[in-house]
């Protein structure tokens, strides 16, 4: 029997420091070669609409799936499918909107954990977000769960968005929250940045950079959008992915500098090697560094892997007799 998890069931039940811990957790097995992914594929229909596919498996908690998503206006729809890596037996079809959006803020806390300076005690930390959708809120939640912020700077074209964010993500992390109306007052001495939109040109420009920020660009995952201006690559110290092969498909961050010669592949580390202490996540306090997240398969797979646990323990979620 297969457990079928709704949105409802993964709101109620997973939190966002368990989501950071499952995301460290496989990115430390995928570093230790215990773990795989499989970058994500796209199919497009000529009216627009696109099924996106993505993989990974981790074996040592006995979990394989994939995320297949499809866009097509007005909404998009998000399923993870999940088995049993032994023999094959279904385990869970999840919904994963809000899967999704954990997932992803706590590929951010993972980097943010590994990669931003660890300040001093009891110094708090000033965080600046470029972006107020949903995606955005868990960006900012994961940096908290990971580093004491004291202030956050958001920024987005719509006064009312930004302001409605700030007051929201102020209350409920219990930080001084601000909206500013230029995009310049975001960065300015943070030390930490998010950039969660959904723009085709960049929204951060190098020249606005403190010393020693950690940036984490989350947004732009398909050709046609762009964050981040082509020096912020060039200038950057430690530029981490959490995959090379999808970075190479669909960052156009990091495409664009390639393509003008500010960039060779050969710069980029993942994420997992990070984690699994291979290589450092920075080399001093004054070093710019870069997380490009994508969003992958095995991220997805140990996202269901925490929500099917959770449900089990709690007795949610409903059963279905398929493919028994």
């Amino acid at each position: 029997m297969a457990l079928i998890i709704r949105e409802a069931d993964v709101e109620r039940l997973v939190t966002m420091r368990e989501m950071v811990a499952a995301l460290e957790t496989a990115f430390h097995e995928q570093g230790l070669g215990a773990a795989t992914n499989e970058p994500r594929r796209r199919v497009r229909t000529p009216g627009g609409g696109i099924l996106h596919l993505l993989g990974g498996a981790l074996p040592g908690q006995g979990v394989i799936g994939f995320k297949a998503y499809t866009s097509f206006r007005p909404k998009t729809r998000f399923l993870v499918t999940l088995y049993d890596s032994n023999d094959g037996h279904l385990l869970a079809l999840i919904e994963s909107d809000r899967l999704g959006q954990l997932r992803t803020g706590a590929a951010t806390g993972v980097a943010t954990k590994y990669m931003a300076r660890t300040g001093k005690p009891g110094q708090p930390f000033t965080l600046g977000c470029f972006g107020a959708g949903y995606q955005a809120r868990t960006q900012v939640e994961a940096v908290c769960a990971v580093r004491p912020v004291g202030r956050l700077r958001v920024y987005s074209p719509t006064a009312a968005s930004r302001e409605a964010f700030a007051a929201e993500m102020g209350a409920a992390l219990g930080i001084q929250a601000e909206a500013v109306a230029t995009p310049e007052a975001v960065a300015e001495d943070a030390d930490i940045l998010v950039t969660a939109t959904t723009a085709r040109e960049p929204v951060l420009r190098a020249r606005w950079l403190a010393p020693g920020v950690h940036l984490n660009a989350a947004g732009a995952n398909m050709l046609l959008r762009r964050e981040l201006d082509d020096t912020i690559i060039r200038w950057a110290g430690r530029i981490a992915v959490d995959s090379i092969d999808q970075a190479q498909l669909e960052a156009s961050d990091l495409i664009s500098p390639r393509e003008q010669g500010l960039l060779y592949w050969e710069r980029l580390v993942e994420l997992r090697q990070i984690v699994a202490g291979q290589v450092v996540g920075r080399s001093n306090d004054e070093e710019i560094t870069v997380f490009k997240s994508l969003g992958i398969g095995l991220e997805d797979v140990a996202a269901g892997a925490l929500a099917y646990r959770k449900a089990l323990a709690a007795g949610a979620g409903e059963t279905i007799a398929l493919l028994d």
